[in-house]
């Protein structure tokens, strides 16, 4: 007790320090404690107001946005797939036209064994609609099963996978970030039917050399549940190996055709840069 006591007396002397450093202190028995800084906001610093007019803007304005229905995108979204055409999308192995499946319902299939597909576009930070389903009659089990992915900047996964009654390694289930973080909740509608997934991506940061010095990060939301909570990107999503951290800038959004008849089939993808 008389140590911790002390303790609380040293750290209550520092006062309040910059939120970019830590203290360490030495406690009485010789061991150290690391004591995280105080978040100070600098703005709120100073004379304290004493009218609700103090604290009151009215610059910037906020841009008006008409949000998404079923049938059309926000209105300051860029879409990407709307059934008429696969004119934004070129096969990610040697950037020919994109060879998947255009079907009569607006929505494409997996042409299997043809490659991955990906945006003509190149992005960052993005929000990102997209809608996908499994195939009926169900086939196969385990990672065989309707397998496909979202890659953001063309090298992180978000998983897609038929997971009714057909349970995985959990990191490479549907709704996981690949092989990185398990999903919060399992949120699959019955196989057949169209799952949507809404994701919020901010791309990693690099320095001159080439160094991450800030981790990306990925919100998904699947069928409307929270599965992936602003959740740290390591790396790559590998299948083999650690994730690694090759520097770079905006990248394709990219879609996976595991060669394995897959036939996950998407619609109504969109995606508000950020």
């Amino acid at each position: 007790m008389k140590n911790r006591y002390s303790l609380l007396l040293l750290v209550a002397s520092l006062g309040v320090i910059s939120c970019q450093e830590k203290v360490t202190v030495a406690t009485d028995g010789g061991l150290e404690a690391v004591k995280d800084s105080v978040i100070v906001y600098e703005e709120y610093m100073g004379e304290e107001p004493t009218t609700p007019e103090e604290t009151e803007f009215y610059e910037p304005k906020v841009a008006v946005v008409k949000s998404a229905t079923a049938s059309n995108a926000p209105s300051d979204a860029v879409v990407l797939f709307n059934g008429t055409s696969l004119n934004n999308w070129i096969s990610t192995n040697d950037s020919t036209a994109a060879k998947w499946h255009l079907n009569k319902d607006g929505s494409m299939t997996v042409n299997d064994k043809t490659g991955n597909i990906q945006t003509k576009q190149n992005f960052g930070d993005v929000q990102l609609h997209i809608e996908w389903k499994s195939p009926l009659p169900v086939q196969r089990d385990n990672q065989n099963r309707a397998n496909s992915g979202v890659f953001l900047n063309g090298i992180y996964e978000v998983q897609i996978l038929d997971q009714n009654d057909n349970p995985t390694y959990v990191n490479g289930q549907v709704g996981s970030i690949y092989k990185q973080h398990v999903p919060l909740a399992m949120a699959s509608v019955p196989t057949g039917e169209w799952n949507t997934y809404d994701i919020i991506y901010h791309a990693p940061e690099f320095n001159v050399d080439g160094g991450k010095i800030k981790s990306g990060d990925i919100t998904v939301i699947h069928n409307g549940i929270l599965v992936q909570d602003h959740v740290e990107l390591k790396g790559t999503t590998p299948y083999v190996g650690w994730p690694k951290n090759p520097a770079h800038g905006k990248g394709p959004l990219m879609l996976q055709d595991h060669g394995d008849d897959s036939r996950v089939s998407f619609r109504n993808i969109w995606v508000r840069e950020l």
